[in-house]
């Protein structure tokens, strides 16, 4: 599918596919047409080096820990969040990992149903606190899914409780953890004149 026209072709296509003599667009659709293939071709480029950027402050990453912890005579197997500085600290690069944490479903339920048990049957005056803090962790954000951190934070609980029904619950909710996919993040900070970092917006996540 043509994405972009010009005044040097005979017909343009529009989204339902027919065909209209370029004699019969409008000076505003002809003008429209130039300035988003303009952009469309800027915005590309820009994407692209964000990209080859992404690859570079990676690699020099990589370099600048390899080096440090070699110079120390440190393993180096494990790479987690770090922080890096020119001589004088006045720029700073920063690497942080992010895992993604999700549930798996049928588990997820099944440990749900067993902190609703637990409530139903087995509570205790001791334990009415615990009551507030599943019904709080379970429930869904206005995307319909879970709070990750509210969940898992159940798992702190597990000793106060001291229940074996909870603790099979809270059991189930540790075999629930996926992490499908984890991401770097990289940011570059420069020190101003009163020693403030301040960060150079770059939005490489999505490249």
């Amino acid at each position: 599918m043509k994405v972009t026209h010009t005044t040097k072709d005979p017909v343009w296509i529009d989204e339902a596919g027919t065909q209209i003599p370029v004699n019969r667009t409008t000076a505003v659709e002809r003008l429209h047409e130039r300035l988003t293939a303009k952009l469309l071709k800027q915005a590309q480029k820009v994407n692209r080096d964000l990209s080859a950027f992404k690859d570079l402050i990676q690699e020099a990453s990589i370099e600048a820990y390899d080096a440090f912890m070699n110079d120390k005579n440190v393993s180096k197997e494990t790479k987690g969040n770090y922080t890096w500085y020119n001589f004088n600290r006045t720029i700073k690069i920063e690497v942080a990992i992010s895992e993604r944490i999700e549930f798996d479903d049928l588990t997820i339920k099944a440990a749900k149903e067993k902190l609703d048990q637990f409530l139903n049957v087995n509570i205790q005056s001791k334990n009415e606190f615990a009551k507030k803090i599943v019904m709080d962790a379970f429930e869904t954000q206005r995307n319909k899914s879970l709070d990750t951190k509210k969940v898992l934070g159940l798992t702190r609980y597990k000793k106060q409780v001291n229940d074996p029904m909870f603790t099979e619950a809270l059991d189930l909710i540790e075999q629930a953890i996926r992490k499908p996919e984890s991401k770097t993040y990289f940011r570059i900070w420069l020190k101003d004149e009163t020693g403030k970092y301040n960060n150079i917006d770059l939005n490489l996540t999505s490249v």
